[in-house]
């Protein structure tokens, strides 16, 4: 592949989402690659959110019926829209909670004892609320969750997942990406072995959603979580969004609360819980709407272009990217090469991984540092082209051929 600037220009000219690129904002004179992190503004997010506070400006109480969508219904009708980009049906999915409180509304669901199998790359939260859910049942979580190993630090072998299931296992649960080294899972082969042996299959989508299609109604996945503020782009703290397979339909939520209630009862005030017959159910309290408002508008570029050409273009991307970083020995590639095993980030590795991501900071390049050495290096194909790639990559080279990175202080606490 050539990896140098004219052909990544070339690249550029022949895009076919280029034309979406333009209704993103990216900080002037900065190189945005942190979109696994935070997605950025657009202006489809931006008109959604300014429609919603119109309508409460000029309806007031009158926007949980009378909004477009109305209020009352929102959580719904975004889960119908999300619904394709998870390959569900629509009554499957619905937005609502955090990506954490999610967490515990299924679990407070589905696990009633045995083993939960998880990894030790896993994103910590997932397992804070496993445990918790765990000790809620009087159970010791260091004896009931299986915590499978890494074998090299960086990925997880899908082998050592399955052999980790027994007949006392209850809930395998797994990342569809590594949030550090951006390894994709086989959820399908994942989900089955699970079945196999009698056990629910649950998934945190977090890093693949709206970066890798998904086909979880088909697979038989029993139910999955995420967030919208990564590679969807409905800004910080916006609402999060949950699956559940129609056959748990029924099943009472755990986690129990007005929102999730039947809608056409709801406002009958009974002090007796119906759940929704859908996914719904799983709503706990009232749709904050305007955490939820971008959401409707940042879903429109991938409604009209489709998750396929997106997800093409980030691993055209991605791929691009590792060839640089192979040219540059200073680094190495923390991120499997099969396109089959990759989501929609590169880890790359450094000792110095710190201060180098501090350096491009400092050079408005935007990236963030996962421990113990890894620069995370996100080209989100919906605002990223292929000669920003390229002009990473020179800056990644200029760092540590003039060992900039050594006048800066060595990492202390806060975010990264």
């Amino acid at each position: 592949m050539d990896t140098g600037a004219d052909d990544a220009k070339r690249r550029d000219e022949a895009d076919p989402l280029a034309s979406v690129r333009d209704r993103f904002s990216i900080p002037e004179g900065e190189l945005y690659m942190d979109g696994n992190s935070l997605g950025v503004h657009s202006s489809d997010a931006e008109r959604a959110l300014s429609n919603a506070v119109e309508e409460w400006k000029e309806l007031g109480i009158r926007g949980w019926t009378d909004a477009d969508p109305d209020w009352f219904h929102y959580g719904e009708r975004l889960g119908d829209r999300l619904a394709p980009l998870v390959g569900a049906d629509e009554a499957e999915v619905v937005v609502g909670n955090s990506t954490t409180v999610n967490i515990h509304a299924l679990f407070s669901t589905f696990y009633d004892g045995g083993e939960v199998v998880v990894n030790e790359l896993d994103f910590p939260t997932d397992h804070y609320a496993i445990r918790a859910q765990m000790r809620r049942l009087g159970l010791d979580p260091d004896d009931h969750l299986v915590v499978v190993e890494s074998r090299d630090g960086r990925t997880i072998e899908e082998e050592d997942v399955i052999d980790a299931l027994t007949p006392e296992t209850s809930i395998l649960f797994m990342p569809s990406v590594l949030y550090r080294s951006g390894q994709l899972l086989d959820l399908k082969r994942l989900t089955d072995a699970a079945h196999a042996r009698g056990a629910l299959a649950g998934f945190d989508l977090a890093h693949s959603v709206g970066a890798v299609p998904h086909r979880l109604s088909e697979w038989g996945v029993d139910f999955a979580v995420w967030c919208s503020y990564k590679y969807l782009n409905a800004g910080p703290g916006a609402v999060a969004g949950l699956y559940v397979n129609e056959r748990h339909f029924g099943t009472e939520p755990g986690l129990a609360g007005w929102w999730g209630h039947d809608k056409e009862t709801q406002f009958e005030m009974e002090t007796t819980f119906t759940p929704a017959a859908n996914a719904g159910a799983w709503q706990i309290g009232t749709v904050p709407v305007f955490s939820a408002a971008p959401l409707l508008g940042s879903l429109e570029p991938f409604e009209e272009v489709g998750i396929d050409p997106v997800r093409e273009k980030s691993l055209s991307l991605t791929d691009f990217l590792i060839e640089i970083v192979d040219e540059l020995p200073e680094y190495r590639v923390g991120t499997p090469r099969d396109p089959e095993r990759r989501g929609g980030h590169v880890a790359v590795e450094h000792e110095e991984a710190y201060r180098i991501g501090e350096a491009l900071k400092e050079r408005g390049v935007v990236v963030d540092f996962r421990p113990p050495n890894v620069v995370r290096v996100c080209p989100a194909p919906l605002y990223v082209g292929f000669h920003d790639v390229w002009r990473v990559g020179e800056h990644l080279r200029e760092i540590v051929e003039t060992r900039e990175y050594e006048s800066l202080d060595r990492r202390g606490g806060g975010v990264t």
